[in-house]
């Protein structure tokens, strides 16, 4: 791996789950198991209104905050939509775009994930772009052509601030259904996404691509140990502190 920053990135993806008293509990675990932790990059995707919960719980440890999503827009007449200037003063360092999960239910087209990459990076705040097939394209043989598709209107969008995103691979058909794309097929499209961002900045080999579709404490270590494999986003076991920490281990 050619990363210049060699560390793999794990990031927990809480998705609509948690509470203010299981969030406490689960940040000290992860803490106390990880907080020293500088062998790994770590972040929890947290939903919004516990947004100022987490910056309180993880500030002075080695654990980032990263919101689920962003408005596409700067400010105004958008009710229940949360700006990346808001994102930015709750300390959020990263940010989930363009998530299966905002794709399927909240039709989210490629132009919109752009836009809202776009927003993440004139805030100063890091996104993490998803992209990802469905089975049905999987099946086809789409595989490819769809990643590239979602991938390249990220990059047409942002120019050369692409070498700021992170981008996570993710198939729809892996996602918390218990099937995980083999470590060949998870790297085979991964080294794909890397070809990509190789022709369109000089900066790709030291940019970081995550494995997301349920990557779990039995199969992280072989799916991380892929050349093209800098890190994951983490669903379910995210949630278990035990499961999590032991993801983080396999990533240092």
């Amino acid at each position: 791996m050619d990363n210049m920053n060699n560390k793999k990135l794990i990031a927990g993806n809480w998705k609509m789950n948690g509470g203010l008293a299981a969030n406490e509990a689960l940040l000290k675990a992860l803490i106390a198991g990880a907080g020293s932790q500088a062998g790994c990059d770590i972040a929890v995707a947290v939903p919004m209104p516990y947004l100022a919960q987490v910056q309180a719980l993880t500030a002075g440890t080695s654990i980032a905050l990263s919101a689920q999503d962003v408005s596409a827009h700067e400010s105004g007449a958008f009710t229940g939509e949360t700006s990346a200037a808001m994102l930015k003063e709750f300390g959020a360092r990263y940010v989930l775009v363009g998530h299966s999960e905002r794709r399927q239910y909240h039709g989210e087209t490629d132009a919109v994930v752009a836009a809202k990459t776009q927003r993440a990076l004139a805030a100063g705040i890091t996104p993490i772009v998803c992209v990802g097939e469905t089975l049905e394209e999987r099946e086809a043989g789409a595989t490819e052509s769809v990643v590239k598709r979602q991938l390249a209107a990220v990059i047409h969008a942002n120019g050369h601030c692409i070498t700021e995103i992170v981008v996570a691979y993710e198939p729809v058909w892996a996602i918390g259904t218990g099937k995980t794309a083999s470590p060949e097929q998870a790297q085979q499209v991964h080294a794909v996404l890397r070809a990509q961002l190789a022709a369109a900045t000089q900066g790709a080999a030291g940019m970081k691509l995550l494995y997301g579709g349920s990557m779990n404490a039995a199969n992280a270590a072989e799916l991380l140990s892929q050349p093209d494999i800098d890190g994951g986003l983490v669903g379910g076991a995210s949630l278990k502190a035990a499961d999590f920490l032991q993801i983080i281990s396999a990533a240092v």
